[in-house]
């Protein structure tokens, strides 16, 4: 098996808020895990926050937290992952890391699925380091299916030293069409038996825990 047709796994689960830095306090709170800047995405008018992510679900993938840059002037367009229009904090999305993002996508589109063409990506770290990515659109799938991610050269932003970390007890997808769903997860080539797609209005729920106790993630968040 290539690198490219590889199984994709998750990346990280995006948390989205209109006011960041209340959202990390809130999420410091109710864990007793505290997340860590990760830096400002020049021209979109974002910077996020990081945890790293823990357990069977969790390995290898993080919880990104994401707002408005109050360093970064008003974008051009409307931010990503709909922050414009949020009035709360909310798990919005999800990204599975893979490689071969052209062909993946090129498969994807010959099983019935879209995701969007692949673009360049980066940000600027705290220490003034410039890390890059290559992704899809991230709300290409509506949330509901997640954005495929290829990290290349850079190194994993679990891999940082120190990064605090939650355990992803579980994840799972809700979907008005789940068959539909589904079938878009299988045409973007990855695997997730842990994060099966139920029927309801479309959204995602995560439940991660920290010293503090248990945590649901989803409109908001919520100690369970």
């Amino acid at each position: 098996m290539s690198a490219a047709t590889a199984p994709a796994v998750l990346d990280h689960l995006v948390y989205a808020a209109p006011d960041p830095v209340a959202a990390a306090a809130e999420l410091a709170e109710l864990t007793g895990v505290r997340p860590r800047t990760g830096g400002s995405h020049p021209g979109r008018g974002t910077c996020n926050w990081l945890l790293g992510l823990a357990g069977p679900l969790g390995a290898g993938a993080y919880l990104e937290l994401v707002g408005p840059d109050p360093e970064q002037p008003e974008p051009d367009g409307p931010r990503w992952f709909g922050i414009d229009a949020l009035t709360g904090p909310r798990l919005v999305t999800w990204a599975v890391r893979a490689t071969g993002l052209a062909a993946r996508v090129a498969r994807a589109r010959a099983a019935g699925y879209d995701p969007g063409d692949a673009a360049a990506m980066g940000r600027n770290t705290p220490d003034g380091r410039r890390i890059s990515w290559e992704l899809t659109p991230p709300c290409a799938g509506g949330g509901t299916t997640p954005f495929l991610l290829d990290w290349g050269a850079t190194p994993h932003p679990t891999t940082a030293a120190g990064l605090p970390a939650l355990t992803l007890e579980a994840f799972a997808a809700f979907d008005p069409d789940p068959a539909a769903a589904t079938a878009r997860l299988t045409a973007l080539g990855g695997r997730w038996p842990d994060a099966p797609v139920t029927a309801g209005e479309a959204g995602l729920t995560a439940v991660v825990r920290g010293p503090r106790g248990a945590v649901r993630l989803g409109r908001g968040a919520v100690a369970v």
